[in-house]
């Protein structure tokens, strides 16, 4: 492989996209998270953005649970 194409792939891992980040929180909260993907996060990615990830997809998960809930009692009562 040249140094062009080295070059060129180890900028495509230093930068995880935006759709990267969201998946590798997605497959983390539901324990499928390959190492290899894994161990890319951890070398390539930025701490800050796979927590502001993480706390609007937590956030998000708990205001559709309640949403649900309150459904489910609105048709049960």
């Amino acid at each position: 492989m040249s140094d062009e194409h080295k070059k060129d792939d180890e900028q495509q891992e230093s930068k995880p996209s935006t759709i990267t980040i969201i998946g590798s929180i997605l497959s983390g909260a539901f324990g499928v998270q390959s190492s290899r993907n894994r161990e890319r996060d951890f070398k390539h990615g930025r701490l800050r953005n796979y927590i502001i990830t993480a706390l609007i997809f937590v956030g998000l998960f708990i205001g559709g649970v309640v949403t649900i809930v309150q459904l489910v009692l609105k048709q049960a009562g």
